[in-house]
This record gives structure tokens, sequence and C-alpha cells, in this order.
């Protein structure tokens, strides 16, 4: 199999400087020879989410609301990856920001793309172990939030739920509970 291959880009929409939003179009040429002129390509910043335990078994998780999200949803932490920042610096300091814990193991769970066809950035998801609290939160989130502590089984049940009405955050939580059986 051969990748596709980008010819042009041309910027059809861009929110401020464009580093939380830019919306391109491509000129793209498939294996075959075939040309699509059209091809739509959104430009979002990569991002954190974490799952972070606490030493008793406890996860510490939001109830929150979102603007695109119908109603209440359960949400781990997480955030934008600043430009000069990593992965992992922008995940500590996004669960430290957010919940006031620290953590002293972090296991990477992978990079994915959050849309394979049309770009949007990519999610990098974390299991942070034996988490402690450390401060309170210093967090400038706009949404209303409630740090909850579940336990396993209660963030399972929600899982299950569907109560993790985001991809990434169900993704995530998911993929943390598979690394923690798997330990």
């Amino acid at each position: 199999m051969q990748p596709w291959k980008t010819l042009a880009r041309s910027t059809l929409l861009r929110i401020g400087d464009g580093r939380r939003l830019t919306v391109e179009n491509h000129i793209v040429e498939l294996p075959t020879g075939q040309m699509i002129d059209d091809w739509a390509f959104v430009q979002t910043p990569d991002y954190v989410n974490i799952v972070a335990a606490t030493p008793d078994g406890r996860f510490p998780i939001f109830r929150q609301t979102k603007y695109a999200v119908s109603g209440i949803t359960l949400a781990p932490p997480g955030g934008y990856i600043e430009v000069t920042e990593d992965p992992l610096h922008a995940a500590q300091r996004e669960l430290l920001e957010e919940t006031g814990y620290v953590a002293s193991t972090w296991h990477f769970l992978g990079r994915y793309a959050v849309d394979g066809n049309r770009g949007c950035g990519h999610g990098h998801l974390y299991l942070a172990e034996h988490a402690t609290w450390q401060q309170p939160v210093a967090a400038d989130d706009l949404e209303e939030q409630e740090l909850l502590l579940l336990n396993r089984d209660e963030l399972e049940k929600a899982l299950f739920a569907g109560e993790f009405k985001v991809l990434s955050w169900a993704t995530a939580v998911a993929m943390a509970l598979l690394a923690l059986h798997s330990t």
C-alpha cells in the first residue's frame, strides 16, 4: 500500500492565529493516479487525556458539562499540548492544574488520530499511577466541574453505561483499565 500524496494546500478558514483551528483544502493524489482537488482537512492542536489512579484505587474523574455534549458527562483530566511542550509534560501539567494531583508512575497508552481522513489533531493518552493530592486546583476551565473519586467498579460501570460522552475520554478510560488489568 502506498500513502496518498498532498500536492497542494490552501487555507479556507483560520481562527485567530490558527493554533486552535485551521481548515484547509488539499489537492491529493491517490496511488492509482486519481486526483482529488477538494479534500477538506482540519488542523487542531494535539491534546492529552489522563486516567489517574490513587494508591487506594480511586480515580479522579470530572462530572461536568461541555458545550458540544448533551447533558452531563464524565471526563478524565486533559487539555491541549502547548506549542513548546512534549506530551508527557502536558499530561503532568494538566493533571496538576485540573485536579491538584501528581503521579509518580506514568504509562503512555498511545497517540491516536482523531479523524483518519480529515485530521483534527491527535490524542495522547496516559495512565498515571500512584497519584496523590498535592495542591488546590489551579485550572482555568470554563465549564462547571465537580471532581469525583471513583473506585474501579464505579469507573467501569460508568464507562459501560456511556457516561463518558466523548470518544477520546471513553477510549482513555478503557485503555487505562486494560493496562491496569494486565499488570
